[in-house]
């Protein structure tokens, strides 16, 4: 007898997000200016995927602003509270692995 596998809704409702968290939103692709990769940017983005603790994404905002990031889908992503995982489309970009 093989094993049944059940989604709750919950799990069902959220995999769009987790999938855009990974590839980002097809239909709006982000391109990173060169001029954003300051060495705090790129050290925020290193720390966060070695650890794979996302928490610091707030601070990356604020240090991608400083940088003169205003690109409003990067800003929005770093600050929305669904939760960050090692593969985030926009650490990868800052990290060159995308």
């Amino acid at each position: 007898m093989g094993t049944e596998f059940s989604e709750s809704g919950e799990t069902r409702r959220r995999g769009p997000d987790r999938l855009r968290e990974v590839f980002g939103n097809p239909f709006h692709p982000v391109a990173i200016e060169p001029s954003w990769l300051t060495s705090t940017v790129v050290l925020l983005a290193q720390q966060m995927y070695e650890s794979r603790d996302f928490t610091a994404m707030p601070i990356l905002a604020d240090a991608l602003q400083d940088a003169g990031c205003d690109e409003p889908i990067t800003l929005a992503h770093c600050q929305c509270e669904e939760p960050h995982v090692r593969g985030c489309w926009l650490s990868d970009l800052l990290l060159g692995k995308a």
